[in-house]
């Protein structure tokens, strides 16, 4: 079996930004940064090479792959930011409609800026992701 990349290391986020973000990309990734900081209460840590990760859960799937991943995160890419959490409900759904101009995958959620966005919307997201993970994976998640 392959090693999963995306796990804990031991880089350092703010080299990793300075690296990747520029200034108003920079200015977003701090917000996101206070605001999955206190949504968790966890520090932001380095998972794989790209991701700025909060916290951790440890998941299961039906065909018995398993490992952990950070109850929310984010990523610079490129020119977009990309905020990994869940939103396959219906409660996540109606908040996207609400949330302004994004795109989004499975799990990722692609902005240019946050202030394309009304980041109260946003908040609640993260915060239901959490929830929702919680659920999914009682007794696993540092948050």
């Amino acid at each position: 079996m392959a090693e999963i990349k995306t796990k804990p290391t031991g880089a350092r986020v703010d080299e990793y930004l300075a690296s990747r973000a520029d200034g108003e990309q920079l200015t977003d990734c701090r917000a996101l940064m206070a605001l999955c900081g206190r949504l968790t209460g966890q520090e932001p840590k380095m998972w794989g090479p790209s991701i700025v990760g909060f916290g951790s859960y440890t998941y299961r799937y039906e065909s018995g792959h398993s490992g952990q991943a950070p109850l929310v995160g984010f990523a610079v890419r490129g020119r977009e930011l990309v905020v990994y959490l869940l939103m396959d409900s219906a409660a996540q759904a109606a908040l996207l409609g609400r949330l302004g101009r994004h795109r989004r995958g499975k799990v990722c959620l692609y902005l240019k800026r946050l202030a394309d966005l009304d980041v109260e919307v946003l908040e609640a997201l993260i915060a239901g992701s959490v929830r929702e993970i919680e659920r999914r994976y009682p007794g696993t998640a540092d948050a």
